[in-house]
């Protein structure tokens, strides 16, 4: 069975223990990297989610663990405000993929 992984802030990640989810509290981004790297090793692991506030302030972390991991990683928004980054990586993987920008321009 599958891993699910929640790394961010304790505070926004807590909830994610109670439907299984193994938690990897961060208090800043600075250490963002290093877990990733750690948790890259890990063949059990299928899904990842990152805190946009975490994520946003690390982006290579989250390019270097996609190089290196096949698992999914998910920058997940919180209730502290989105800055729309999840989007943003959708939207660029789709006009990748299919050659055009599908989803139009974000609309922020």
């Amino acid at each position: 069975m599958s891993k699910a992984i929640a790394v961010g802030e304790k505070h926004l990640i807590l909830g994610f223990k109670a439907v299984g989810f193994e938690i990897v509290p961060l208090e800043d981004s600075s250490k963002l990297m290093q877990e990733l790297v750690n948790l890259s090793t890990d063949p059990e692991i299928g899904l990842v989610l990152v805190t946009e506030s975490i994520a946003g302030e690390n982006p290579k972390a989250i390019e270097e663990f996609r190089q290196r991991c096949p698992a999914v990683l998910t920058i997940i928004p919180t209730h502290e405000g989105s800055k729309h980054i999840s989007f943003q990586e959708m939207r660029k993987a789709a006009e990748r993929s299919v050659g055009i920008d599908i989803l139009g321009k974000d609309k922020t």
